[in-house]
C-alpha cells in the first residue's frame, strides 16, 4: 500500500513550513535513515529523514514552495512490491487563496450634494492617472490636467518637476452635476515624498517572520529591567593564554566566550533565583544551568544551547560549542540543540560594541549582554591604571526576577570573571 510522506512539525511551534530542496527524485530507492528534503521551519532549515523504505513514487509539492501545513502530503512512497506507476497521487496542498479585489461600489447619486460632486471627479482622474500627491495638490493649484502631462518620474508616475514644467489652465472644468465615473482602487503611492527610492525586496523567511514575532512578542509582554557592570578582564585573559597552551596538544583554543559561558553557567547555580523561568502563573527553578548562545546565522539568528554548562570543563565548552555553531551556520542543529535552555548569552564584543541591551528569549527569564574588552583607564588599588575593561548587561523578566536579585546575579558573575580560578574550583 503507498506510502503517504506528510509535511513534518520539526518544532513545536511549527504550523507551516517552507519545502527548500528535494535531496530525492522520483524513482529513488530510499531506507530509513536517508536524508528526503530540506525544510525550513520557524526556527532553521532542517534535513528532514526518512522513516519506511520504498520508491519515491511522486513528489507531490515542488521544491520551493512556501506555507506547507504541518500533514499535508509532499511526497507519496510505494512499498516492495508495487509497481510505482500504478500510484495514485495524493492532492496537492491547495494554496491559500488570495481574496478577490473588489472594486469599490459607486455611491448612488444624490439629489442635492453641489459640495460633493467635485471632490468625486477628483477621485475618478486620481484613480486614472499615476501621480504622487504633491504633484496633484500642485496640478490643481495650477490648473493643469493630469492625463496631458507626461511622467518623468519611475514607471511614469507624473513628479512635481512635471507639473511645474506644464502649462497651467488645461484642467477640465469640474461639473457639480457631473455623473461620478467608478474608479479603480487608487495605486499605493510612496511614502518617501516625490520620488520611489530604487531598492529589492526580498520575500521575509520563517526564521525572520518567527524574529520578528517572537521579539516583538517579547518587548510587549515581558517587562525589562538592565543592569550593566564593568568588569576587569586581565586576569581572565592571562588564564586563558595559560590553558590554551597546556591544550595547544590536543588542538583545542578556548576562546573568551568559552570562559565567560562558564562564568554565566556558575552564577545561575550561586543565584538560582535567577535560573528560572514563568509557566502560566508557576516559577521553575531549574537544578542546572543550560546557556543558550546567540549565533548569528544567513537570514538570521539562532541560539544553540550548551546543556549543564556549569558542571563542564572549559574544554567540554569549546568543542562542544565549535560543533554547535558550525552546524548551526550549516542548517543542520536537532530540535533539542538549539529548544530550552535556562538563560543565554549574546556577545557582539567582535564588532567593537561597547554594551548593549539584549531582548530576553522567551521562556527564559535572563539574557547576558557582552561588549568588547577594551583598555581604559581605571582604578586599581586606589590608583589609576590602564586595564583591559568589559561591559556586561543583563536583561531581568521583572515578573520573575527581583532587582536586588538581578543585581546578585551581576555581582557574582563580574567576580568570577574578575577571578576566573573561582569558576575552575
Amino acid at each position: 500500500m503507498p506510502i503517504n510522506l506528510q509535511m513534518p512539525a520539526l518544532s513545536p511551534t511549527m504550523e507551516e513550513g517552507t519545502l527548500s530542496k528535494w535531496l530525492v527524485k522520483e524513482g529513488d530507492t530510499v531506507s530509513s535513515g536517508d536524508l528526503l528534503a530540506e525544510i525550513e521551519t520557524d526556527k532553521a532549515t532542517m534535513e528532514f529523514e526518512a522513516i519506511d523504505e520504498g520508491v519515491i513514487a511522486k513528489i507531490v509539492v515542488a521544491e520551493g514552495t512556501d506555507n506547507v501545513k504541518v500533514g499535508d502530503v509532499i511526497a507519496i512512497i510505494a512499498e516492495d512490491g508495487e509497481e510505482v506507476s500504478d500510484v495514485e497521487a495524493a492532492p496537492a496542498p491547495k494554496a491559500t487563496a488570495k481574496p478577490a479585489v473588489k472594486a469599490p461600489t459607486p455611491a448612488p447619486a444624490s439629489k442635492a450634494e453641489p459640495a460633493a460632486a467635485p471632490q468625486k471627479m477628483e477621485a475618478a482622474v486620481d484613480g486614472r492617472v499615476k501621480a504622487s500627491p504633491l504633484a496633484r495638490r500642485l496640478a490643481e493649484q495650477k490648473g493643469v490636467d493630469l492625463a496631458a502631462v507626461s511622467g518623468s518620474g519611475p514607471s511614469g508616475r507624473i513628479v512635481k518637476a512635471d507639473i511645474d514644467s506644464a502649462k497651467g489652465g488645461t484642467a477640465p472644468v469640474k461639473s457639480e452635476t457631473a455623473t461620478p465615473v467608478p474608479s479603480a482602487a487608487p495605486a499605493p503611492t510612496a511614502t518617501s515624498g516625490d520620488f520611489d527610492i530604487p531598492h529589492s525586496t526580498e520575500k521575509l523567511s520563517g526564521m525572520r517572520k518567527t524574529i520578528a514575532r517572537r521579539l516583538t512578542e517579547a518587548k510587549q509582554t515581558i517587562p525589562h529591567i538592565y543592569l550593566t557592570v564593568d568588569i576587569e578582564l586581565d586576569k581572565l585573559l592571562k588564564l586563558r593564554g595559560e590553558l590554551n597552551k597546556s591544550l595547544e596538544p590536543r588542538g583545542i583554543k578556548l576562546s573568551v566566550n568559552d570562559l565567560l559561558i562558564k562564568a554565566l553557567a556558575v552564577a545561575l547555580v550561586q543565584v538560582p533565583k535567577c535560573n528560572v523561568s514563568i509557566d502560566g502563573d508557576q516559577l521553575k527553578t531549574f537544578e542546572r544551568a543550560d546557556i543558550s548562545v546567540a549565533v548569528s546565522i544567513p537570514g538570521g539568528l539562532i541560539t544553540p544551547i550548551v546543556t549543564s554548562a556549569d558542571s563542564k570543563s572549559l574544554s567540554q565548552i569549546s568543542t562542544e560549542m565549535g560543533d554547535l555553531a558550525e552546524r548551526a551556520k550549516a542548517g543542520k542543529l536537532k530540535m533539542h540543540e538549539y529548544q530550552g535552555g535556562t538563560a543565554s548569552i549574546s556577545n557582539m564584543g567582535m564588532f567593537g560594541i561597547k554594551n548593549f541591551d539584549a531582548v530576553i528569549n522567551p521562556p527564559q527569564a535572563m539574557i547576558m549582554a557582552i561588549g568588547a574588552g577594551q583598555k581604559r583607564p581605571h582604578v586599581i588599588d586606589d590608583s589609576l591604571q590602564i586595564a583591559t575593561i568589559m561591559s556586561a548587561t543583563g536583561s531581568f523578566d521583572h515578573r520573575a526576577i527581583d532587582g536586588a536579585d538581578g543585581a546578585q546575579l551581576m555581582k557574582v558573575f563580574k567576580e568570577l570573571c574578575e577571578n576566573p580560578l573561582g569558576m575552575l574550583a
